[in-house]
């Protein structure tokens, strides 16, 4: 009973290469990682990717198929002379077995500048293989002292077949997993397990461990997709809003606006719901996406943005969602035009680079030369407002621009031949 106890992720822990599953880049027959690893060498490096990838099991694979020691910290909680204790022990085996121990530091980017440089001198001198485990971007939160020491190894979600592997192995495995239980289950089940767990090892196995327990414990033996479907919790979403999976998930819903795609757009919106992400974050981003990326081609985008904001603002959630849902739909489906956006930043690159000109004499307050454009029938008349000309904003063909195009170059010569004359 007492194996019960620990989690079956837990237990299912690879001992072999072999039965380590998936980031076959790197652990696959031919990957470059296992190849070192069945010639006996350990590269001191960083093991970078989201929680329940494999990160541990892989530094512990690392130490005992190359018959070296183990030595093992967790940065959040370790003290500076935890790590030094480390190091000594580190030093010693080295001394007495004549091969370099693995020093393995979890969550490595909580250590400080000072944590991070006291392992220098030991790597540097090969008295230990350093390999530290970050689920945030180790350029970011590791010194360039150290990395430029170490190598980096990205891993990222499991793929899908991966999980229905390690899923498998629990089920049939009578030692460790769920073996002597006699499951069976359904075609299709695991898969169906593999795609709520969000490329997460470490959620598949917790997921199938309850629903076995649950259909066990009630005198069943048949995992069946009417059972999963019923008794599984709500499929675990991946997304840290400090980290790598909120830009990417926010990159991917402005890109899905930009790019005309309202289903992608959509489904990134609910995304970022369903993550619990801030209405007012999302609405911000929505925002900028109509200025700089609808722009003028349709100038109610941002208009309509705007509005959804503040009436979500208003109404939270659930109901912003519906809110959020149209003006999404909206944006991705409008026409696009980024030259307001390119209009801006190239007069401001423009005036950083000197081209700084006095106001025409004609525009200052009181000056008698000044035409009243609206004493003209067409309210416009041929003058200056530049003392040189210069051309930032190029109207495209979309939408509504072609319409803004279209009167411009019935004023000014520079929108219709498009040199930078004034008239």
């Amino acid at each position: 009973m007492i194996q019960w106890e620990i989690p079956l992720a837990e237990r299912m822990r690879p001992s072999s290469l072999d039965q380590y599953i998936g980031h076959l880049d790197v652990m696959g027959p031919t990957g470059s990682l296992r190849v070192l690893l069945e010639k006996g060498v350990v590269p001191s490096c960083i093991l970078y990717g989201p929680p329940g990838v494999g990160k541990t099991a892989l530094v512990r694979l690392m130490a005992s198929v190359t018959d070296r020691e183990l030595f093992e910290i967790n940065a959040v909680s370790a003290k500076v002379s935890q790590l030094r204790d480390l190091i000594e022990k580190a030093a010693r085996f080295k001394a007495l077995s004549g091969r370099s121990a693995v020093a393995f530091v979890d969550e490595i980017y909580h250590f400080n500048k000072g944590q991070q440089n006291a392992l220098l001198p030991s790597v540097e001198k090969g008295d230990v293989v350093l390999v530290g485990t970050t689920t945030e971007n180790p350029w970011f939160e590791i010194n360039k002292t150290l990395l430029s020491r170490l190598l980096v190894f990205s891993l990222k979600p499991l793929e899908k077949d991966d999980l229905v592997g390690i899923m498998n192995n629990a089920l049939s495995d009578e030692e460790k997993g769920l073996g002597k239980l006699g499951m069976k289950w359904e075609d299709g089940v695991l898969e169906e397990l593999a795609s709520s767990a969000s490329g997460d090892a470490r959620q598949a196995l917790t997921r199938l461990e309850y629903l076995v327990r649950v259909i066990s414990a009630s005198g069943g033996s048949l995992l069946s997709l009417d059972r999963v479907r019923k008794e599984l919790p709500a499929a675990f979403v991946r997304h840290d809003k400090d980290g790598d999976d909120h830009y990417e998930v926010i990159s991917a819903f402005i890109k899905s606006i930009r790019g005309s795609d309202p289903d992608a757009a959509v489904y990134w919106l609910a995304r970022l719901l369903e993550a619990g992400e801030d209405v007012r974050f999302i609405a911000r981003r929505m925002i900028i996406s109509a200025a700089e990326d609808i722009g003028l081609a349709d100038p109610m985008a941002l208009i309509l943005a705007t509005s959804a904001a503040k009436a979500s603002d208003m109404t939270g959630m659930p109901e912003a969602r519906i809110i959020l849902s149209e003006a999404v739909i909206y944006l991705a489906a409008a026409p696009k035009s980024n030259r307001a956006y390119d209009a801006v930043n190239q007069a401001i690159s423009s005036i950083r680079k000197g081209d700084i000109q006095r106001v025409p004499d004609h525009l200052i307050n009181g000056n008698p030369d000044y035409r009243y454009p609206h004493d003209d029938p067409r309210h416009w008349v041929p003058q200056s407002y530049l003392r040189e000309p210069r051309r930032f904003y190029r109207p495209s063909e979309m939408g509504a621009e072609a319409r803004i195009a279209q009167r411009l170059k019935r004023y000014w010569r520079r929108f219709r031949d498009g040199r930078d004359g004034e008239v």
